[in-house]
């Protein structure tokens, strides 16, 4: 437990650092700031809790951003399992628009996946070490199947729709089997998977062509990241991108050394946070050394 000042230790001080409120995090943020030059802002979802990224999290995170000095820039310390693309965008223009003549940098301590990779796609460099996660943006599909609800990659079910769709076409003999395949499938739903998956897309794209790859064309980009826009490489999308599989991507990674003191910091501070959005029933935290907003898990 870190004591800030002279006076004895209290009930409250240690119940502080029980629960891990706020104040136990304040000295780092200090020491992380003049370590980057630049003030840091944490926002952390719960990889406990059925809880993701939402717009309500915009909306908190500028709250936050308004009432810090960040016209020089700022880091964003991220770790959360995604959510929504679109909340992710927004995210990304909050960002961008407060930084003032600066810019912002996101730290990956731990994990960053989903729609939380976006939100590092957006920032001018990525802070990372060899055990940083990054992860795919492809969208994915809750579907039940025999009573059991079952993740589904969107990528995934529009190729095989559209490898048996080719199949029956070019089928001269027996079509039944196609038939009663492709009956499995909803058009109207494939036409809604496909449009989400040129959503992500194109906001991937758009995103860095206005950031750390703006000297690339929207195509050579869509190249380079087509790791973290489909399945094909990675297999599944809960894979780990590591830092030096992002650089060879063409992405801006700032590679941090384990035995730095650097490190050693935002590590310290991701464990706290992480703990802190995975007890008492807390989902969410976006804070800064002087403020702190959190989110409770509904219902409790």
């Amino acid at each position: 437990m870190k004591v800030t000042n002279d006076t004895e230790l209290t009930i409250q001080d240690v119940a502080e650092e029980r629960q891990q409120g706020h104040t136990t995090r304040k000295y780092l943020y200090t020491a992380l700031e003049k370590a980057l030059g630049i003030p840091v802002v944490a926002y952390f979802t719960s990889f406990r809790y059925a809880v993701t990224i939402t717009d309500d999290d915009a909306n908190m995170l500028e709250q936050i951003l308004q009432k810090c000095d960040i016209k020089k820039g700022f880091a964003l310390m991220i770790s959360s399992p995604g959510g929504s693309g679109l909340a992710a965008e927004r995210i990304v223009n909050t960002c961008r628009s407060y930084s003032g003549t600066g810019e912002y940098v996101t730290i990956v301590s731990g994990k960053a996946k989903s729609a939380a990779t976006i939100i590092c796609l957006g920032s001018s460099k990525i802070l990372m070490s060899k055990t940083s996660e990054l992860g795919s943006i492809d969208p994915q599909i809750v579907m039940e199947e025999e009573g059991k609800v079952k993740w589904f990659s969107v990528y995934n079910v529009v190729k095989s729709y559209r490898d048996l769709f080719s199949k029956a076409v070019k089928e001269k003999g027996n079509l039944q089997p196609y038939l009663q395949q492709l009956a499995n499938y909803d058009e109207r739903e494939i036409a809604e998977f496909e449009a989400a998956l040129a959503l992500t897309d194109d906001m991937a794209v758009k995103i860095l062509k206005t950031g750390m790859l703006s000297s690339k064309t929207p195509s050579q980009i869509k190249r380079q990241i087509h790791r973290f826009l489909t399945p094909e490489e990675v297999k599944v999308h809960g894979r780990p991108i590591y830092a030096q599989e992002a650089k060879n991507c063409g992405l801006n990674v700032d590679m941090i050394d384990l035995r730095s003191k650097r490190w050693a910091l935002t590590r310290e501070l991701y464990i706290r946070l992480d703990s802190f959005v995975s007890t008492d029933d807390i989902a969410k935290c976006i804070e800064c050394e002087h403020y702190s907003f959190r989110a409770k898990v509904r219902g409790s």
